[in-house]
């Protein structure tokens, strides 16, 4: 394991009390490359995981194509009728539909082992520094994408369970930190939230500088801070929304505002689980691998919870 995994009282929370953005201060900067029009769809495709396939579909608020990996669990094509619950991974910055699918070879790993049950994991192409949030210029529609395009196409084109309740997101870094703003503003779109090493920043506050990505509408700020979308939403994020956060202590461009995070949902009674990785620095494969038998556990306790019917491997 690359450290000791430390959880506290306050780490490991089942707090009792939930839960819910780009300033180009806030942006990875070890992202090199920033936002463009061809940004959509990687090429060339590299080799992927096994159950791991790669499709586009239509952007119409964009007007062009975005790439996504599916991952389809083992008893997809023989099993016609059978409906699943989805995980959407969400990359980080620099990155693209293919970045991320490590996430989707630990996933099968454990469902052939009957671990866990079937599910289906979709990975789509957020931008290189989008924050998952629409740019103020309407350039950039990476929100509107997520919610209004990608998730109805999923839905349709995939035997999914249809269902809020049946819906996990989460995401690394930018991908945590995309995944924290849609679940906070959009609490009745899913049933489990994960952020990993995710900054959570308020966006709304402009005293460190001007928001270049956002724009400098005060009402387009507030409706992209995350703390603020907790307040507005909190009913909804209470009674919807399972959320678990957690960070390396040698990430301190992360740590810091994944506390904040942490203390805030603590502070308006959100439960929510909790955990630091000791001497973990930014690094998701990392993360994944110290906690690989029980990486899926929390989404799979929020299926659970909603009682969404899950299918193992080798049972009827």
């Amino acid at each position: 394991m690359p450290g000791r995994w430390r959880t506290s009282a306050a780490l490991f929370v089942a707090c009792l009390l939930g839960w819910p953005g780009l300033a180009l201060w806030g942006a990875n900067p070890k992202a090199k490359q920033g936002n463009s029009d061809d940004m959509w769809v990687t090429s060339p495709v590299p080799e992927l995981p096994v159950g791991v396939t790669h499709h586009t579909f239509r952007s119409d608020a964009m007007g062009r194509d975005v790439g996504y990996c599916v991952y389809l669990p083992p008893s997809y094509e023989r099993e016609p009728l059978r409906r699943y619950p989805v995980i959407y991974h969400l990359h980080g910055a620099g990155g693209n539909e293919t970045r991320a699918v490590y996430s989707a070879t630990v996933l099968h790993g454990g469902i052939i082992a009957g671990k866990w049950p079937e599910m289906i994991m979709v990975f789509p192409n957020g931008g290189r520094a989008t924050m998952y949030q629409d740019s103020g210029d309407g350039r950039f529609m990476a929100e509107t994408m997520v919610i209004r395009e990608l998730i109805p196409h999923i839905d349709k084109t995939y035997r999914t369970i249809a269902d809020r309740k049946a819906r996990c997101i989460e995401g690394f870094s930018m991908g945590g930190r995309g995944s924290t703003h849609l679940a906070m503003r959009y609490p009745e779109m899913f049933g489990s939230l994960f952020n990993q090493s995710g900054n959570v920043y308020h966006v709304s506050d402009t005293s460190k500088g001007p928001n270049a990505y956002l724009g400098d509408d005060p009402a387009r700020l507030r409706d992209n801070d995350p703390y603020l979308n907790l307040k507005k939403n909190l009913g909804s994020i209470k009674a919807n929304l399972r959320i678990q956060v957690a960070c390396g202590t040698a990430d301190p461009e992360h740590l810091t505002t994944v506390r904040e995070y942490h203390a805030a949902l603590t502070a308006h009674g959100v439960e929510h689980a909790y955990f630091e990785v000791e001497g973990l620095d930014h690094n998701q494969k990392k993360m994944i691998d110290g906690r690989r038998d029980t990486w899926f556990d929390f989404h799979i306790e929020s299926l659970n919870r909603n009682q969404i019917s899950l299918h193992y491997q080798g049972k009827r």
